[in-house]
């Protein structure tokens, strides 16, 4: 098994897990407060889940001979645009329901958009009454994520592993390091994109509020392109 063949594994599936879906679907669970180390968990279970389908079903394919049909990976491309929706829409609700919106002001005769958070004094003082903290639970849905993912990704996984390896050791092998690249390399997405959500300080609020919008505007339209060109 050819050391070159395993190294250029791990180095793809670190460029995969910059993918614009998967940047999308984890910048969409990550924009909460939980943290850096909450982050560096999320990206890493999605890796997990990704790495998993890629593996199972990527071995099944070099042990039976046979590709996944093409109509079914189109398939599985359409269910992650209709994950991308969700996670996109869940990001504007979530901003809703913490009282995030937008007023429109003017300066010198010019018109700005404002983000704000009435009643973030409140979730402040909330937060400061509740600050002992809990386990926090396995992050399943997380874990799906990355599984659908996965599941989307395993055709041309499979052609890449075909055109890297010879055998089925090295196949697995190259799996094997493709997935701890996009484990390694979505776990330090995940926490770059957590950065300003856990700063501190009144003065990002405004910020923040355009950065939730722009993930939830940007996830849930490309999770909508991504259904549309499959019916259009």
């Amino acid at each position: 098994m050819e050391i070159s063949v395993l190294l250029i594994g791990f180095m793809i599936g670190m460029r995969h897990a910059l993918e614009a879906d998967h940047v999308a679907a984890v910048a969409s669970i990550v924009t909460q407060k939980q943290g850096r180390s909450a982050a560096l968990r999320h990206g890493a279970v999605w890796g997990l889940g990704h790495t998993l389908t890629l593996f199972a079903l990527g071995t099944a394919a070099l042990l039976s001979g046979v590709l996944i049909p093409e109509y079914i990976a189109t398939l599985l491309e359409c269910a992650v645009g209709f994950m991308l929706l969700y996670l996109g829409l869940d990001v504007l609700w979530r901003m809703s329901r913490k009282g995030i919106h937008f007023h429109a002001h003017q300066h010198h005769g010019k018109t700005h958009l404002h983000a704000h958070q009435h009643h973030a004094h409140d979730l402040t003082l909330e937060a400061n009454a509740h600050s002992h903290n809990h386990k926090k639970p396995f992050p399943i849905r997380t874990l799906m994520v990355g599984i659908m993912h996965g599941m989307a990704g395993s055709a041309a996984l499979v052609v890449l592993t075909l055109n890297a390896a010879q055998d089925l050791l090295a196949g697995m092998g190259y799996m094997v390091l493709f997935g701890i690249g996009s484990i390694l390399g979505m776990a330090l997405l995940s926490v770059a994109i957590s950065v300003p959500f856990n700063l501190p300080g009144k003065h990002l609020e405004r910020f923040l509020g355009y950065l939730q919008l722009v993930i939830g505007v940007g996830t849930s339209g490309l999770g909508g392109f991504t259904v549309f060109n499959y019916f259009y």
